[in-house]
């Protein structure tokens, strides 16, 4: 008998369980992409990887580490500073400007980039009142930096990429405890010391964690980098892919940009666990904002306004400036057809990206296995890998195999059926699954964590099965959690650039695509009517963004 338990124990334990299944091959698609690029890195055809480390590789590196850290540098300064101002003090604007500093994330950074250079160039409108007002005739009269350059790409980006900074740190000094400042106070320290000794060191792992977000977002940039004219690994892979025809050494250089990757993820995560910071009390007295003088309220309200104007004010009055004139096109057929494919490709690729997160997190939490628990952190990868490397990744093994499946079908029936995956916008909703799916599963992952699991017991107590559980129970429950995810994800399917315009079917376009393609040209009253609707889009989500962080 006890042999017969055993055995039967036996096989319950290694019952096939198609939840677990299921999750280790969600996992494994994901991971796909980025192990395809490794594989075809150090397979390649030509190996080009002499010529680039001789050649254009240095100049890459020194271009993108100088964004990264220039970036990095502004963007904390600027997400910092206005998270500190609006929740220290209290001042003229304040509660607008809480919610307004959002907003720039609602702009993606290459329409804030063709924004600035039509605000700057010789024939904008700063140069044009500089000629008016001094009498200048010509730009050898007077001096003006240089638009296009790597400092104005800098200032983009930071500009439109601080938000990440800010909304971290500001929940990270809303958090502290009052009486802390309070004790500071009564020992002397005057607003500058009590940035630096309390509130900045307790805020430190969520600056450090935002930061990193913002330059793995500055390396995966293409759009803003490309019109700037600099240089940067990104650009590199979409120069040795489509003018070099060298998908070796597109794979070399996304290789380069996965070990940056990587080595930032690392180095953001031992920065959080080498800290050591502890919230007081759950009853502490929160922050209570301090009034200031009439000068000062009028410099902590022009300081907010700063990055304000600069990323969302200036390009999307613009974008406005050129939409509502003459030469703007809303009933472009080509523009409708771009809004069209934005909003199928995104809708699909979000119910596909959260239904896969909601099923492998669940899965996970029912596995009774170590390797879906250990593939579920690593699924995380596909975020930070910019898009330009999903590009290389998806579209090589994708191809591969829609060539095979061809042919079997062409062998089968005598009917040559084409490129179904790579000849369509599978390839792009599968590299947007990839791209994003860390944020479905976050949220999927959040949404869980806050239903008891004492619940879903009851139901499974009542005769519910697994399935039921999920539909019944925790789907109804998570509505929020599942609304957010699949919104966010949209968004951001819609403001892809660089593996849209890699993966994308020929004579296929999508909002962004046409943005860029129109703003490449200098066309940009025809820019303007699809670079407002993606922000029309942002704006939707910052607005849900900003209501769950109240």
């Amino acid at each position: 008998m006890a042999e017969l338990s055993t055995g039967q124990g036996a096989r319950r334990r290694w019952r096939f369980d198609g939840w677990s299944a299921g999750a280790v091959l969600i996992a494994l698609l994901v991971l796909l992409p980025i192990a395809a690029v490794v594989v075809i890195a150090f397979t390649p055809r030509v190996n080009l990887w002499p010529h680039l480390a001789s050649t254009v590789l240095p100049r890459y590196l020194e271009n993108t580490g100088v964004l990264m850290l220039g970036v990095a540098a502004l963007s904390a300064a600027m997400g910092t500073g206005a998270a500190w101002i609006v929740t220290m003090y209290r001042f003229p604007g304040r509660r607008w400007l809480e919610w307004a500093l959002f907003l720039p994330l609602a702009v993606p950074a290459y329409v804030g980039a063709y924004a600035l250079v039509d605000f700057l160039e010789y024939a904008g409108p700063v140069q044009t009142a500089l000629r008016e007002a001094f009498g200048w005739e010509s730009a050898r009269d007077y001096w003006f930096p240089r638009v296009r350059s790597r400092g104005a790409a800098v200032l983009v980006l930071s500009a439109s990429l601080y938000p990440y900074v800010y909304l971290l740190a500001r929940a990270a000094f809303r958090e502290q405890p009052g009486g802390a400042y309070e004790v500071a106070r009564a020992l002397g320290a005057g607003p500058i010391a009590r940035f630096w000794r309390v509130g900045l060191p307790l805020a430190r792992p969520a600056i450090a964690a935002a930061t990193a977000i913002v330059m793995m977002e500055t390396v995966s940039d293409y759009g803003t980098v490309n019109h700037f004219a600099v240089q940067t690994l990104t650009t590199g892979i979409f120069s040795a892919w489509l003018e070099s025809n060298n998908a070796g050494g597109a794979a070399q250089l996304a290789c380069v940009i996965l070990v940056l990757v990587l080595v930032l993820v690392t180095l953001e995560r031992l920065s959080r666990r080498r800290a050591r910071v502890h919230q007081g009390a759950r009853g502490a007295r929160p922050v209570s904002p301090e009034s200031l003088g009439p000068v000062r309220r009028w410099l902590a309200f022009g300081l907010c306004m700063v990055p304000f104007a600069l990323g969302f004010l200036l390009p999307v009055g613009v974008m406005l400036e050129h939409g509502l004139g003459p030469r703007a096109d809303w009933l472009d057929p080509r523009l409708l057809d771009s809004l069209a494919n934005s909003l199928v490709v995104g809708g699909i690729a979000a119910v596909v990206t959260v239904t896969a997160g909601l099923f492998m997190v669940y899965g996970v939490r029912l596995s009774g296995h170590a390797l879906p628990r250990q593939l579920l952190p690593v699924t995380t990868l596909g975020y930070a890998a910019p898009g330009a490397v999903l590009g290389v990744g998806v579209l090589l093994p994708l191809a591969a195999l829609d060539h095979r499946l061809a042919d079997g079908v062409l062998a089968l029936t005598g009917w040559d059926p084409g490129l179904m995956l790579t000849g369509s916008a599978a390839a792009l909703v599968f590299a947007y699954v990839v791209r994003f799916f860390a944020i479905a599963q976050g949220a999927a992952d959040a949404g869980f964590g806050r239903i008891s699991p004492n619940i879903a017991h009851a139901a499974r107590s009542l005769g519910r099965s697994r399935r039921g559980v999920l539909g019944a129970v925790y789907l109804p429950l998570m509505r929020a959690s599942v609304g957010t995810a699949l919104l966010l994800v949209f968004v951001d399917c819609v403001k892809e650039l660089p593996a849209t315009l890699l993966l994308r079917p020929f004579n296929y376009s999508t909002l962004a695509v046409r943005v860029y393609e129109e703003a490449s040209l200098e066309h940009l009253p025809q820019a303007a009517p699809p670079a407002l609707m993606i922000c029309a889009v942002g704006l939707a989500a910052v607005a849900l963004l900003a209501r769950a962080n109240r």
